[in-house]
C-alpha cells in the first residue's frame, strides 16, 4: 500500500487549522487525509473546560481511527501532539495493530513511559506555564508569541488570529505505555532547527540516541507545515515507510 491514510494531530494551542497548507497537496498525492481538532482547541474552543485530559485527546484520535474505519494509517504528531500520538498508538497496537503502519513526530515531544508533556522541560519553564494556568482562571495555557516558534510577518499574524487557550491538565498527565510495543513500528521525527525551538531539545536527543526512529531535518522554525508546506510534504513523503 504506496498511499496509506495519514492522520495529523495539532500541537498546543492550535487546531486542525494549523496543517490548512498541506491538506491539498497530500491529498493529491493519493493519501486520505484526516486532520483532528483536540477537544478544547480550535474549531472545537467552545468546549473547553478545565477537565480537559490528555486521556480525552488521546480518545478524540482514536474515535477518528475507529469511525473512518483507518487501516495502515501513518499518526503524525506536532509539538505537544507528540505525546497524544504515543497514547494513541500504545492503544492501537494493544486492541488494533493493523490500524497502524507507522509514527511521525512534527519536532514533537517523546516522552518515556511515566512521563508527561511537561517533563521534558526545564523547572523555570515548568514554573511558568503553571503560574500562567494559574493567573488564567480557567485552568489554560493562554497561546506564547507565534515569534518563539521562529514565525514572522505574514506567518506570524496567520498564527496569532488562530491560536486559543490549552487544557492545562495536559501538562502534567503522566502517560503509562508500552515501549516495547511502540518500538514495533517505524518511527520518524522531523527536526525543524532553524530556529530550533528550546523545549523539544529532549525530543531531539531521544530522536537520535532511542532504536527505530529515522531523523531528518528541516531548515524552519517550530512550525514547518506553516513556514515551509511543500518541503514539509516532500520530507513527509519521503519518511513513509
Amino acid at each position: 500500500m504506496n498511499t496509506p491514510p495519514i492522520v495529523l494531530v495539532h500541537g498546543a494551542w492550535a487546531g486542525a487549522w494549523a496543517w490548512q497548507r498541506v491538506l491539498a497537496p497530500l491529498r493529491a498525492a493519493g493519501h486520505a487525509v484526516f486532520a483532528v481538532t483536540l477537544s478544547g482547541c480550535g474549531e472545537r474552543r467552545h468546549g473547553l473546560r478545565r477537565d480537559i485530559t490528555l486521556h480525552q485527546h488521546i480518545d478524540d484520535v482514536l474515535g477518528v481511527f475507529e469511525a473512518e474505519e483507518l487501516c495502515g494509517a501513518v499518526l503524525v504528531g506536532h509539538s505537544y501532539a507528540g505525546t497524544v500520538i504515543t497514547g494513541v498508538a500504545d492503544r492501537l497496537l494493544a486492541q488494533c495493530p493493523a490500524a497502524l503502519r507507522q509514527l511521525v513526530y512534527v519536532d514533537a515531544g517523546i516522552p518515556l513511559p511515566g512521563e508527561a508533556w511537561g517533563s521534558a522541560h526545564a523547572p523555570e519553564v515548568q514554573a511558568q506555564r503553571m503560574a500562567a494556568a494559574r493567573a488564567s482562571g480557567l485552568n489554560v495555557l493562554p497561546p506564547p508569541d507565534p515569534a518563539g516558534f521562529g514565525l514572522v510577518g505574514d506567518d506570524a499574524d496567520w498564527l496569532r488570529r488562530r491560536q486559543g487557550p490549552h487544557p492545562f491538565n495536559a501538562y502534567m498527565e503522566p502517560l503509562h505505555f508500552s515501549a516495547e510495543r511502540l518500538a514495533s513500528v517505524p518511527r520518524a521525527f522531523i527536526d525543524a532547527v532553524s530556529p530550533a525551538y528550546p523545549t523539544i531539545a529532549m525530543a531531539r536527543a531521544r530522536a537520535r540516541s532511542l532504536p527505530g526512529f529515522t531523523v531528518v531535518e528541516m531548515a524552519t522554525g517550530h512550525y514547518p507545515q506553516i513556514q515551509d508546506p511543500a518541503g514539509f510534504v516532500q520530507t513527509l513523503l519521503g519518511l513513509i515507510d
